[in-house]
C-alpha cells in the first residue's frame, strides 16, 4: 500500500488542503524552514565580508538547512513506518507540502475581487504577487494572477510530488526547503546577490525535470479542457520558455499562454522600479476576471491529470 502514498496525498490536500486552524497553534513546515533560514542569514549574511565569503556563508547556511531537514524527515519516517499502518500517516505528513486547494483558493479570490472592483483586485493579487499592485490595471491584475497560477502549477504542485515519488517524505521535504530558501533569499539584488546564489542555483535544478512535466501534463489536460488549445500549449512553450530569466518558470507561463491563446508576461513594476521582462504568447493580452477563471478550469484538470498519472505510477511501482 505504500506505493499509493503519492496519489492519496494528492487526493487528500486537494479535498482538505492545509486548516488555518493549523497555522496559529503550530504553523506550517514551510513557516519553520522559513524561520531557519531567516535566522542563518541574520548571523552569516554580513556586509563587511567579502562575495566569495558571503557565497561561501550562503552555502553553509543552505548545507545546515538542508541537513537538518533531512535528517528529522527520515526520522519521521523510520517512526510512522515502524507502526502498522503508519504509511497512512506518512501520508498525512506529505500533504502540507502540497498546494494544490490553497493555489487554487487565493487565485480564484483575485478573480471574484477584480468583479467587484479594480482595488479589491490589487488588493487581492498583492497576496500572491511581489510586484508593485498599484501599478496594474484590470490586465495586469489578471495577468498576474494566471502567471502566479502557471509559475506555482509546477513550483508549489507538480515538484513537489515529483520528489514524494522520487524520494518519499524526505525528497518532498527537502524540495520545499529548498524552494522556500530560493524565494526567501535566492534574489538578484545587493543582499542576496551571493549569499542566495546557492539557493537559487540549487532551486533550478530541483525544478529542471518538473518544470519540463508540469508542460507536458498541461498539454495532455488542454485535450479535455473546453476551448485549450494541446497544439497551443506545446509550441508555445517550445518556443518562448527560453526567454525566461529563470530556466524553469518559462515552461509552465508560456505552456499555460499557449493552450488559452493568452499573452503573458511583459514589462512590470516592483518597488516603484519598472523591469522589461520577455512576453509568452502572441494571443489576448486584455484580460480579466473572467480569463482568470478559464485559467483555472485548465488547472483543474492538469490537476486530474496529474492524479491520474499518479494512480498509473503507484500500480507500476506496485506491480514491480
Amino acid at each position: 500500500m505504500e506505493a499509493f502514498a503519492s496519489p492519496l496525498a494528492l487526493l487528500l490536500e486537494r479535498c482538505l488542503g492545509y486548516s488555518p486552524r493549523l497555522v496559529a497553534p503550530i504553523g506550517h513546515p514551510v513557516i519553520w524552514f522559513g524561520w531557519i533560514i531567516d535566522y542563518l542569514e541574520t548571523r552569516l549574511n554580513r556586509t563587511s565580508r567579502t562575495a566569495e565569503q558571503r557565497r561561501l556563508a550562503g552555502f553553509v547556511a543552505l548545507a545546515l538547512l538542508l541537513l537538518l531537514v533531512v535528517v528529522a524527515s527520515v526520522a519521521i519516517q523510520q517512526a510512522v513506518r515502524a507502526i502498522p499502518g503508519g504509511w497512512i500517516l506518512e501520508v498525512l505528513l506529505a500533504t502540507p507540502f502540497l498546494a494544490q486547494k490553497e493555489l487554487g483558493r487565493a487565485v480564484e479570490v483575485v478573480a471574484t475581487a477584480l468583479r467587484t472592483s479594480l482595488a479589491a483586485g490589487r488588493e487581492a493579487v498583492s497576496h500572491i504577487v511581489g510586484r508593485d499592485p498599484q501599478a496594474l490595471d484590470e490586465a495586469g491584475v489578471a495577468r498576474a494572477a494566471i502567471e502566479t497560477l502557471a509559475e506555482s502549477t509546477s513550483d508549489g504542485v507538480v515538484a513537489p510530488w515529483f520528489w514524494l515519488v522520487l524520494l518519499g517524505l524526505p525528497g518532498i521535504a527537502l524540495y520545499k526547503a529548498i524552494n522556500t530558501a530560493d524565494s526567501m533569499i535566492g534574489h538578484r539584488n545587493e543582499r542576496y546577490r551571493d549569499y542566495g546564489w546557492s539557493a537559487a542555483k540549487l532551486d533550478d535544478l530541483a525544478n529542471w525535470i518538473p518544470a519540463r512535466l508540469t508542460t507536458l501534463l498541461i498539454t495532455l489536460a488542454c485535450f479535455w479542457t473546453p476551448h485549450a488549445s494541446p497544439t497551443g500549449g506545446w509550441a508555445m512553450a517550445r518556443r518562448d520558455a527560453r526567454k525566461h530569466a529563470s530556466p524553469n518558470s518559462g515552461w509552465p507561463e508560456a505552456s499555460f499562454a499557449g493552450a488559452l491563446g493568452f499573452r503573458l508576461g511583459g514589462p512590470r513594476s516592483y518597488d516603484g522600479e519598472v523591469v522589461d521582462l520577455p512576453s509568452f504568447g502572441d494571443g489576448k493580452s486584455a484580460l480579466a476576471g473572467s480569463d482568470i477563471l478559464r485559467a483555472l478550469v485548465l488547472y483543474r484538470v492538469v490537476l486530474n491529470v496529474l492524479l491520474g498519472v499518479s494512480v498509473v505510477v503507484a500500480l507500476l511501482v506496485w506491480a514491480a
